[in-house]
């Protein structure tokens, strides 16, 4: 006869898909009956309508099969009101310090925050962040995205995020998409429609991205900021001031002087650099020839102005390649650039 004890034993390897915390740490497996080698339970998800329901169940199932569980029978409830008001403030007691600070911005955190950033639009920001997450991650490395670019946020379409983040009370948890989590404020727009707000309310958002939401254990969390100087650029650099900048340009001349301003900006707010990006540096053609459709030289440009180094020539990619996404294959000639990249910025440490 199968005991509570392994029933219990076999559950704690079981996570929650979006908190990553044990089902039975997180208290969700209860009235528990057993018959020979049936097993009767109840699983209290943590919200109605969890997304992740069907993974839920599939998971208990096979754990309790592999213990000589013959039937397994599940029941669901939802955890009440009073319920998520504990776990919403275990997350919070987790994830922040004595004093309040979220504890992913502690130096010794273990997190490396990458902020990617540009002088103008149009340059491939979101592409250089959403393809070096990626190629991060399929190095196993635990990655997220936050889409800092409160008037422009692209990520969520880029990474072909469809689904919200789930709110537990206050909390959000992280969208996952290519093996990196993702928040944005598209995810809290109705449509396409604009943002249109001020200072302090930038502010708030991006303290709100970084303070209640579920990051979970982080390697690299890479912030996609806006282009140029203004205020979410400020805020970010005194929030996460350890934070280092990749600083993505285009070959053109007037792209790499616009450029020069963003990183003199890192150099006041002591951001270190870790190098330039030039995107669509050249186009490869079907001989092995470059064509260099934005001319030559701005990154080496903007490089010598800021004392640093070209640590990529991101060149144009096929449209027919990769079938119209955002994100490169690794086998191709980008994916192996932004692979490349990845391995440079792990090596560096």
């Amino acid at each position: 006869m199968i005991t509570h004890k392994q029933i219990m034993n076999a559950l704690s390897h079981v996570e929650d898909p979006e908190l990553h915390k044990s089902i039975v740490e997180l208290n969700m497996v209860r009235n528990i009956q057993i018959d020979g080698t049936q097993i009767y339970l109840e699983v209290i998800l943590t919200i109605p309508g969890c997304p992740l329901k069907a993974k839920i169940q599939q998971d208990i199932e096979d754990s309790l099969r592999n213990i000589g569980a013959s039937k397994v029978s599940l029941t669901f409830g939802t955890m009440t009101k009073e319920e998520r008001a504990v776990l919403t403030e275990t997350l919070k007691e987790n994830s922040r310090t004595e004093t309040g600070m979220p504890s992913m911005l502690r130096p010794d955190s273990g997190v490396r925050f990458i902020a990617v950033t540009s002088g103008k639009g149009g340059v491939g920001k979101s592409t250089v962040t959403i393809n070096l997450a990626t190629a991060l991650a399929r190095m196993g490395k635990k990655v997220g995205i936050l889409d800092a670019d409160i008037y422009g946020f692209s990520i969520p379409a880029m990474m072909e995020a469809n689904q919200k983040p789930t709110m537990i009370d206050q909390i959000a948890i992280p969208v996952v998409s290519h093996g990196v989590k993702i928040m944005s404020m598209g995810f809290f727009t109705e449509g396409n429609n604009p943002v249109m707000w001020r200072g302090p309310m930038l502010n708030k958002w991006i303290q709100n991205f970084v303070a209640n939401t579920h990051w979970g254990e982080l390697d690299y969390l890479l912030l996609d900021l806006p282009p140029g100087t203004g205020d979410v650029a400020i805020d970010v650099a005194a929030m996460i001031p350890h934070a280092k900048e990749i600083i993505v340009t285009t070959p053109h001349h007037v792209a790499s002087f616009v450029a020069s301003r963003v990183g003199v900006m890192a150099k006041h707010t002591k951001h270190d650099i870790l190098g330039i990006v030039e995107n669509m540096a050249y186009y490869e053609e079907q001989d092995g020839s470059r064509n260099y459709l934005f001319g030559k030289g701005g990154g080496e440009m903007l490089a010598e102005q800021l004392q640093t180094e070209v640590i990529a020539q991101i060149p144009f990619a096929n449209p027919d390649e990769n079938k119209g996404s955002s994100v490169y294959d690794e086998d191709l000639l980008v994916g192996e650039m932004f692979t490349s990249l990845a391995q440079d910025l792990i090596y560096k440490g």
